[in-house]
């Protein structure tokens, strides 16, 4: 068979969570390149012949420079293997994928993008919050807390909308900067919001509170997300009563329909 790419999404963490097509590609797999985040069981599933090569990026450590991955992948395709490139959550979301399909497409190589369970998707699911909501939450925005070096985009809009859930990938632990931020583009202190760690795991932890009282928030362990609207009030996890009671004693609401009068004060 001739080389090909396969970019695929592992997921939040879960390995049954994976989708049947990314554990069939893997199974098939002569190279897999993966993050550093990729869990033990996923990478369990890669066949003992395949070549396993850690190319995760991790802040303060030493990792794989893009453009070195990129070249890897060309390089077994053309020994006519099949290269797995696999990412956490899904690789079309703030996964890089776009700098390795324009590398894929340069080099002559075929590729396939095999999607996965991004982490927004896997967290909300996993602490049994729903992103969008008929009554108070008519969109989605997913942002990222952080910034390529290059400085080229701001992804944060301004100013940003408060009907709306806002999912923020790698807040980091700078929590009173991020609440800044949230207020200086124009939602009220008020605002609820959940901190989601190590989501769809058995580590799994979440946290509930408002932009206000985000600053004095522990910082729980990474990978780790933000989600700040209405909605984060109904968060419901194991690793929650202590944070949800102190919540709901701060905004009691009997259901849903008073939720939506509080949030439109």
């Amino acid at each position: 068979m001739p080389g090909k790419v396969y970019l695929v999404g592992a997921g939040p963490g879960d390995p049954e969570l994976l989708t049947l097509k990314a554990l069939r590609v893997l199974k098939a797999a002569d190279v897999v390149l993966h993050d550093a985040l990729i869990g033990a069981e996923i990478l369990a599933l890669v066949p003992h012949r395949a070549i396993l090569e850690n190319v995760g990026k991790r802040c303060g450590r030493k990792s794989a420079l893009q453009q070195d991955i990129n070249q890897s992948l060309i390089n077994y395709a053309r020994l006519d293997l099949q290269v797995v490139r696999l990412k956490g959550g899904d690789p079309l979301i703030f996964g890089r994928c776009g700098e390795e399909i324009e590398a894929l497409r340069q080099g002559g190589i075929d590729f396939e993008i095999v999607p996965g369970i991004t982490a927004a998707l896997g967290a909300a699911a996993s602490a049994h919050i729903p992103l969008t909501h008929r009554d108070i939450a008519s969109s989605l925005l997913v942002l990222t807390g952080h910034h390529s070096k290059s400085g080229k985009t701001d992804p944060w809009p301004s100013p940003l909308p408060t009907n709306a859930t806002l999912v923020i990938y790698m807040p980091g632990q700078d929590y009173e900067a991020t609440a800044q931020k949230l207020v200086d583009n124009g939602l009220a202190i008020d605002t609820p919001c959940a901190i989601v760690s190590q989501a769809t795991s058995p580590e799994q932890c979440v946290h509930v509170t408002t932009i206000e009282r985000l600053a004095a928030c522990p910082k729980l362990p990474t990978p780790n997300l933000l989600i700040v609207g209405a909605v984060a009030v109904l968060a419901d996890h194991k690793s929650l009563p202590q944070d949800q009671d102190f919540f709901t004693q701060e905004y009691p609401y009997e259901g849903i329909e008073e939720q939506a009068k509080w949030q439109s004060k």
